[in-house]
């Protein structure tokens, strides 16, 4: 089947800046994509909404809509919450019933799941881990999240993989302004140390201000460097792919795989 005779589909990927929308039939025929910024639930899910509308007006009838999503989600279709954004830090999110929204205005089949899965799944069909299984792709952004793929299958179980909360040692002799992990949830997470308003909050400047020098980014290696050894023992994935805006520092990923490797030991 060509693209051009390949159903239509909508996606959304909802971060929690900026929410992407698209339409086309495959990641090698967009037709058009749109960037929200992420306010509050009622306006960000009423703007996306219209720019679909206006997207199916002009390109046509879609047949699907697929979301993925920062977390944490209901992603149980038997659960009576299935759909929902839960207990995410983000403000006034909590409890947003995504996927009834949709359904409600378009009327069409919906997929949710975690924008990380969703990003796993992609890099797995299309990207950078073809023929990697098991697979894992870390987002460092706005948060921190995973997702995992085994044997070609998507990860769920309880919740979903959240892998931005696992535990790890605080960082030590820290020359951060404020030593803290800044999760609201643990006393020390990787998300608490890494993501960019922790970065901010821990070194009193932004992420992307940071020169490539600066002790933060050793910092974060580390704290990188004992999560990804903790999946790599648990999971012992072929790749981990790693993404987000935080990961655009060139000299991000080698300084991750040298503490990764100091912290394996050998094993």
């Amino acid at each position: 089947m060509s693209d051009q005779q390949a159903p239509l589909i909508a996606a959304i990927e909802m971060g929690g800046t900026k929410i992407v929308c698209g339409i086309g039939t495959g990641p090698h025929d967009i037709r058009a994509t749109h960037r929200i910024d992420t306010t509050t639930p009622e306006e960000t899910l009423e703007s996306t909404s219209r720019w679909l509308s206006r997207a199916k007006t002009e390109h046509g009838q879609f047949s699907a809509i697929g979301i993925g999503s920062f977390g944490p989600l209901d992603l149980n279709p038997k659960s009576e919450g299935y759909g929902l954004i839960t207990t995410t830090p983000k403000p006034g999110w909590q409890q947003t019933d995504v996927v009834t929204f949709f359904k409600n205005r378009f009327r069409v089949p919906i997929g949710f799941d975690t924008d990380v899965n969703a990003a796993v799944l992609a890099e797995y069909l299309w990207g950078a881990g073809q023929g990697m299984d098991p697979l894992i792709y870390i987002t460092v952004g706005t948060g921190v999240g995973g997702g995992v793929l085994v044997n070609g299958q998507l990860v769920h179980g309880a919740m979903h993989p959240e892998i931005g909360h696992l535990a790890v040692p605080p960082p030590t002799n820290s020359a951060a302004v404020q030593r803290e992990c800044q999760c609201p949830y643990h006393k020390s997470c990787v998300e608490g140390y890494v993501c960019g308003p922790a970065i901010a909050k821990r070194w009193g400047v932004r992420a992307d201000m940071l020169p490539m020098d600066h002790p933060a980014w050793e910092e974060i290696a580390d704290v990188m460097g004992h999560a990804l050894m903790n999946l790599c023992l648990t999971l012992s994935p072929k790749r981990i792919i790693l993404g987000g805006g935080v990961m655009e520092q060139p000299q991000l990923i080698p300084l991750i795989r040298g503490r990764l490797i100091h912290h394996l030991n050998g094993y």
